[in-house]
């Protein structure tokens, strides 16, 4: 009877193949994240979505969100850096080298409720 555990199965192992995540993933991956980061979506803003290039194990992420206003930008984007290079690492295992936050816009209670500006048809 032959061991298992000796001979060329345990050698080959490392030879099987290779896994690889599709950039359209790590994206979905990191908007969640930044989802799960900033303190609540705007009323009237979008949610935050992101674009990813991974380069062999490494992955660089920018994410675009809109915020409220008045709020601790600097803070919540130090939080949804963190968090998305966090989760991305976590569950793509991929090294996260740079994450870029472009804040869309800034949504207040004065111009959420603000009459509308301009011709009115």
């Amino acid at each position: 009877m032959t061991d298992l555990a000796d001979g060329p199965v345990r050698d080959g192992a490392r030879n099987r193949g290779a896994t690889s995540i599709a950039d359209r993933v790590v994206a979905k991956i990191a908007a969640q994240a930044a989802r799960e980061a900033v303190d609540a979506v705007p009323e009237g803003g979008s949610k935050p979505h992101a674009s990813v290039v991974v380069h062999r194990e490494i992955a660089r992420v920018s994410v675009s969100l809109d915020l409220d206003y008045p709020s601790d930008v600097g803070r919540q984007c130090g939080a949804v850096r963190s968090r998305v290079r966090t989760r991305v690492e976590e569950l793509a295992g991929l090294e996260v080298h740079e994450v870029t936050v472009h804040v869309e816009r800034l949504h207040s209670a004065h111009t959420r409720h603000a009459t509308p500006r301009g011709r009115l048809a």
